[in-house]
């Protein structure tokens, strides 16, 4: 976001080019500085950031892309930092994307990331960015998907994107990787579980955390209502079936499970083609949201329309017109 602009941000007598190529090297310092370009509203960094990507986008496309969600208190954090910190451990590059609430003064993240990840924080094969939203869903898949093609391109094998587990993020990150992970609870109440059915429909994988002393046999029956509960749902795939494990982050049992299943996954979407046209559709729908984005805002850029507009609404907040002779009105003119 352009409010989130620090000091090491590229200025203009930077190379785009060489600015990317140093991504692609993997120097660190180069990836925070391409990723505070390409997160920017500013219209000059938007073409400068298109530049960037234009070198990058060769390079990217490789790496496995997971969503992760929950709500919170199921150990997001704990979980991905226990599963990120295993994968190091075998020479894997992980980067993980935070997607947070935004402060509605200062657009910033809200939520301290890498305090909450402290250990893979310092890991030198893992990278930790948070991604503010500024409010919007259109600004978490822009800036979202424009940082996941900049970390691939500097060598992160894995990109984890880390939804809050409220509202309607769940499906933005959903549209933005290769496997759609829902993490659970064992024994949580209604209230704390009542995102549980929509995200249901999009999970690819189901873990039930916090699967570890007393609550482990908690977790196994758990485990087994989701399983029925997906018996009921159109699966998303021809190909792949959804599974439902138990895990402990604190423990590290069923960690490994995960990520063979994660693996799974790549292979039977890959042999079958769905893995390319998923991506494919996302890179579609992509295109498509930033067109009428695009258009949006320069419609509402133009002074004749801005005040014909706020006329319009005036006669809409005093009960005058309804809201859609109100837009039909607008539009034509």
């Amino acid at each position: 976001m352009a409010s989130e602009i620090s000091d090491d941000f590229p200025g203009p007598d930077t190379s785009d080019r060489d600015l990317g190529e140093a991504v692609i090297a993997g120097d660190r310092s180069a990836v925070g500085r391409a990723i505070t370009l390409v997160e920017s509203t500013i219209p000059e960094h938007r073409r400068r950031a298109a530049a960037l990507l234009e070198v990058l986008l060769p390079h990217t496309g490789s790496a496995d892309r997971i969503g992760i969600t929950g709500v919170p208190g199921v150990g997001k954090s704990t979980f991905i930092e226990a599963f990120g910190s295993k994968l190091t451990s075998q020479n894997h590059r992980v980067a993980v994307v935070a997607v947070d609430p935004s402060s509605s003064l200062s657009g910033g993240s809200i939520l301290a990331d890498k305090t909450r990840m402290s250990r893979l924080s310092v890991d030198d094969l893992a990278f930790i960015r948070p991604a503010p939203s500024s409010g919007t869903l259109g600004g978490v898949a822009r800036s979202t998907r424009e940082s996941m093609l900049v970390l691939e391109a500097a060598g992160y094998d894995l990109i984890i994107v880390e939804t809050v587990g409220v509202g309607q993020s769940e499906t933005v990150v959903h549209s933005l990787v290769d496997i759609f992970m829902v993490l659970m609870l064992a024994g949580a109440g209604d209230e704390l579980q009542g995102i549980k059915k929509g995200v249901l429909e999009l999970a690819d994988l189901v873990a039930v955390n916090k699967a570890d002393g007393d609550n482990a046999q908690r977790a196994e029956l758990a485990a087994a209502d989701y399983r029925r509960a997906l018996h009921l749902l159109a699966p998303q795939s021809p190909n792949w079936s959804t599974p439902v494990v138990t895990c402990s982050a604190l423990s590290g049992e069923g960690l490994d499970e995960i990520w063979e299943l994660v693996q799974q996954h790549r292979r039977v979407l890959g042999e079958s083609g769905e893995r390319v046209r998923r991506r494919s559709d996302q890179m579609l729908n992509w295109m498509r949201a930033m067109v009428r984005e695009r258009l949006l805002e320069r419609v509402a850029a133009d002074p004749v329309f801005a005040a014909r507009n706020k006329e319009l609404e005036s006669s809409v907040v005093a009960g005058e017109i309804t809201p859609s002779v109100a837009v039909d009105r607008l539009l034509d003119g």
